[in-house]
């Protein structure tokens, strides 16, 4: 806050830009600070990190997300074959009318 404040007036935009901050930040947090509790504000950006999954169960969803894409691949693929199958088919009996 005491950079935006120290950066003049044509400066505070690009001050905001960096710290990806809207005015609206500094708005809540002046008010915070003229009420008395600037030790109550916290970054919700920055909040404490995600304990990380294990690394089997990090990989057990990457291997279910593949066979979920996989399987839905693999549907298509017999629709396909199954439209193919009967284009042929139907080519077939066409050409032996004609024969």
């Amino acid at each position: 806050m005491a950079e935006y404040d120290a950066a003049p007036k044509n400066e505070k935009g690009a001050v905001l830009r960096r710290e990806r901050l809207y005015h609206s930040h500094v708005k809540e947090w002046r008010a915070t600070r003229d009420a008395g509790a600037l030790e109550k504000l916290v970054d919700k950006r920055t909040g404490p990190a995600r304990p990380k999954k294990p690394a089997a169960e990090a990989e057990n969803e990457k291997l279910r997300r593949q066979v979920e894409r996989l399987e839905k691949e693999l549907a298509r693929n017999k629709v396909a074959l199954e439209v193919m199958g009967k284009a042929s088919a139907l080519l077939e009996m066409i050409s032996e009318s004609a024969d």
